[in-house]
């Protein structure tokens, strides 16, 4: 371990602050209890822990899903390019240009695999459409071969690309990944978390990562915290951690 571990702001301007927040759902069941993260500009962040540690809920407090959950962010502050957006509602926040892939593979199984993408274009009134949707292809040729596909009859992995790459169309600044790898076998993990960097080094997508594969999320993250019981525990770089 290095005696002196890099800082988040030693990586880039901020992007994304969580101050000190705890979030309570039913206003009774307090779920994160002081929490407080950096996300680096053009950086890949990595938050890790055990299941039912918090890290899906910090998410949701970040994308504004708490609130149809009967959740709030009751203390503390979310900056994003340095303005708060806790307990906005989602749609909001994702016009300011954070997308969050939600835990579970979640496609339109009815749909074929280029109509899910398209879904992600839903918000833009630009004219790249068709660059942008060959641009996905490009990092995830898999997708091209099974465009014509429902989606409902592709497999796990593919079904993950396909949310990833949905969230991408959506042109975010930043993404929010929630257990990218949850069902995945290792080498389809491997595959694209590989992709996931690509897109960082290419495109300059900030990603905020959550996982319970650390070794797998470190592998490609600058940054990373460890969370425990709705508590930071552990910061640093991915050599010090």
């Amino acid at each position: 371990m290095s005696l002196n571990p890099t800082r988040p702001e030693d990586l880039g301007p901020i992007l994304l602050l969580v101050n000190n927040i705890e979030v309570v759902y039913h206003d009774i069941i307090q779920v994160l209890r002081g929490v407080s993260l950096k996300v680096p500009e053009g950086r890949i962040t990595a938050l890790l822990g055990p299941n039912g540690a918090g890290k899906t809920t910090t998410l949701r407090a970040i994308s504004g899903l708490l609130i149809p959950e009967d959740g709030e962010v009751v203390r503390g502050e979310i900056l994003y390019q340095g303005k708060p957006i806790h307990n906005r509602p989602p749609e909001e926040i994702v016009r300011m240009g954070i997308v969050q892939v939600l835990e579970g593979r979640r496609v339109f199984k009815h749909l074929t695999v280029e109509e899910n993408l398209r879904v992600g274009t839903l918000t833009r009134k630009d004219s790249h459409l068709k660059e942008d949707l060959e641009r996905i292809y490009h990092y995830f040729p898999r997708l091209a071969e099974l465009r014509h596909r429902l989606a409902g009859y592709c497999s796990g992995g593919e079904q993950q690309m396909i949310a990833i790459g949905r969230a991408l169309l959506a042109k975010p600044r930043l993404l929010l990944l929630d257990e990218p790898s949850l069902g995945l076998a290792p080498l389809l993990v491997r595959e694209i978390f590989d992709i996931v960097a690509r897109v960082n080094a290419e495109e300059g997508v900030t990603v905020l990562v959550v996982e319970q594969n650390a070794r797998v999320a470190l592998s490609i993250a600058h940054y990373g915290y460890i969370m425990e019981t709705g508590r930071i525990v552990l910061e640093g770089d991915r050599d010090y951690l």
